[in-house]
């Protein structure tokens, strides 16, 4: 089932443990996909959306267990 959670730029932030400043700056240079939704001018993206993009981003590699 698909999770329709709308997560804002906090969010996003939180779930790949950088600051907030930085999603924004993904966002402007059209490095996030676009937004789902647009509530009072504010982006928000389904977490499916935000997990899916996650996963492919550059330098989300997983991790040596060794290192």
């Amino acid at each position: 089932m698909a999770d329709r959670t709308l997560w804002s730029y906090a969010d996003i932030a939180a779930h790949i443990g950088v600051r907030t400043e930085t999603v924004r700056s993904y966002r402007k240079h059209g490095l996030l996909p676009p937004p789902d939704a647009v509530e009072g001018g504010r982006p928000f993206w389904y977490a499916d959306t935000v997990r899916r993009w996650s996963a492919q981003r550059p330098g989300n590699r997983p991790r040596d267990p060794r290192r």
